[in-house]
């Protein structure tokens, strides 16, 4: 590959972001990354990079110099991703953009899905009570931070029973993808068919339940809010972001609070903390870890000349823990605010289901609070690598269970 860079000034760097090493602890790097400049230039790949916090929320926010119309991943999707539609809500910007944000964000706003908190806290008592039964020790992901949200967020949508097994390996596959074509990406290539298949037959209007978030979309096609071609792509923009990250953001907060007990014994005294924790471990974990932009004109970014067209990686997890924005930025702390971190994203491109995904995890964590004293290791911590995402194989936990519980 023949580098050419600018500016000769802007630091560069032979790690790759993707590599294993990386992917199992991607902090070292991202200090390094943050120390170099607000603008690393990744010789492997040749690309721009930004890991502090002020560049990338700049960025994101700047949706008309750094567009996601091209794809945030790498490559450009429409020649490396032909078994996936382009996100209506990821990949797309203004004037395309509009008419679907402005549908989810309607139908998952925190009034609209209020309604849900009910049912979902049954749910969960339910859930924690098949767990607690098998006894003291369980998986933290397996069993509560990939069971809730594959029990509640489905049923939510409205997508039958048959083919929720996929949602998990579909949206791994995804994330995957919008990296560089390597092992990870490899190893999911030969189920792309059948997952893609499964995704896209569930979001079909008649396979949908008539009182979900599907069933809304397809009654706005019928009112000319959006298209009839669109809606079944929104169903699946739903179906592939909104189940992965959940449960990632799930591991990463019951993870947080295993190593840290003085944090869970905040939030036991006061469950109205469970908001802050989950946003607060978004922050400190950062489930997705890195999005691409490309530059639609030259810029000077931190004295960096960024050419028009350029791939541009955005370093949510670094940029979370930045220093620079925040103190003790290596801490998980029920006392900070987290408002304004990147994990979601920022700007019109911001998660639009993360109200749904703040229901879940506080729905959960109260229930969680009320039933379990104190939560520990019982066994080594897995890593599950993904090109995008910061996601835990395995957390195997010890409980001690509360004497004086009672349901809400």
């Amino acid at each position: 590959m023949t580098t050419i860079i600018s500016d000769p000034k802007t630091p560069c760097t032979d790690v790759d972001p993707f590599s294993r090493d990386v992917l199992e602890d991607p902090l070292p790097f991202q200090s390094e990354l943050r120390a170099a400049g607000p603008v690393v230039y990744l010789n492997k790949y040749d690309v721009y990079a930004m890991g502090r916090y002020g560049e990338v929320q700049a960025a994101l926010t700047d949706w008309q110099t750094f567009q996601s119309a091209a794809g945030v991943g790498l490559s450009n999707f429409r020649k490396e991703m032909p078994w996936r539609p382009p996100s209506l809500l990821l990949e797309a910007d203004p004037p395309h953009h509009d008419a679907p944000r402005a549908l989810l964000t309607k139908i998952l706003g925190p009034r609209e899905i209020r309604k849900l908190a009910e049912s979902w806290t049954a749910d969960a008592e339910e859930l924690v009570d098949q767990v607690l039964s098998r006894g003291p020790e369980f998986d933290a992901v397996a069993d509560v931070a990939a069971a809730f949200p594959l029990r509640v967020f489905p049923d939510a949508v409205g997508i039958p029973q048959a083919g929720r097994e996929n949602l998990l390996p579909y949206g791994d596959h995804a994330f995957n993808a919008f990296g560089p074509p390597n092992e990870l990406v490899a190893k999911g290539a030969a189920r792309v068919p059948e997952l893609s298949a499964s995704i896209a037959s569930q979001c079909a209007r008649e396979v949908l339940t008539t009182d979900g978030f599907g069933a809304q979309i397809w009654a706005a096609a019928d009112r000319g809010d959006i298209t009839e071609a669109q809606a079944p792509l929104i169903v699946r923009s739903l179906l592939t972001a909104g189940v992965d990250t959940t449960v990632n953001g799930l591991a990463a907060v019951l993870y947080a609070f295993a190593t840290n007990p003085g944090q869970w014994a905040r939030l036991r005294d006061n469950p109205a903390l469970s908001r802050t924790a989950f946003d607060e471990a978004v922050r400190f974990e950062s489930p997705v870890q890195t999005f691409f932009r490309t530059t639609t004109r030259d810029i000077e970014v931190g004295g960096t000349l960024i050419p028009e067209g350029r791939k541009i990686l955005m370093f949510l997890g670094s940029a979370n823990r930045d220093p620079r924005r925040w103190d003790n930025p290596d801490t998980f702390d029920l006392n900070r605010d987290p408002s304004g971190h990147v994990g979601f994203g920022f700007g019109i491109h911001q998660c639009v289901g993360q109200h749904i995904a703040r229901l879940e995890a506080s729905t959960l964590l109260e229930v969680l609070a009320r039933r379990i004293e104190s939560i520990e290791f019982c066994g080594p911590t897995r890593r599950h690598h993904n090109n995008t995402l910061r996601a835990w194989q395995s957390l195997p936990v010890r409980v001690k269970t509360s004497s004086t519980f009672t349901r809400k």
